[in-house]
């Protein structure tokens, strides 16, 4: 099983695994106020060491913009391996789009770990000889 060491630099939750889900929640290392159209990266407080091939893609809870009116700016956070020492902190890029109080301990975002994608070689062809789909959006209403 592998494994996930964890430094901690503030005095927060501790990071837990729960059992209805894959994602581990991470929470806001400080009191944080914003106003709207501000940006600034929230310290979650910790630094941790992945697996060797491992990177850990981190996302917005599903409940933060509907608590927080904040928006993760790049959509999504990817920490590779090699970000582990005693100081690479992790944080959370936060875009407020409205005025907002966030309070130390408050679980704001969450991340998992994955495989880090294999060798591939690209190759440029001038047809993919497959079906179209039908464009963005095309599953269905």
């Amino acid at each position: 099983m592998p494994e996930i060491l964890v430094r901690y630099h503030a005095e927060i939750p501790k990071i837990e695994r729960l059992p209805q889900g894959d994602w581990i929640d991470l929470t806001a290392a400080e009191d944080v106020t914003m106003r709207a159209g501000e940006y600034r990266p929230i310290s979650l407080g910790v630094s941790m060491q992945l697996p060797r091939g491992y990177e850990a893609h981190i996302a917005p809870r599903s409940s933060t913009f509907k608590r927080y009116g904040i928006l993760m700016v790049n959509s999504v956070g990817i920490v590779d391996e090699s970000y582990c020492g005693d100081n690479d902190i992790w944080y959370f890029l936060a875009y407020a789009v409205r005025d907002t109080h966030i309070e130390k301990g408050s679980r704001i975002c969450q991340f998992r770990i994955a495989e880090k994608m294999r060798d591939v070689t690209l190759r440029t062809v001038s047809f993919l000889e497959n079906p179209d789909r039908g464009g963005v959006g095309s599953t269905g209403k």
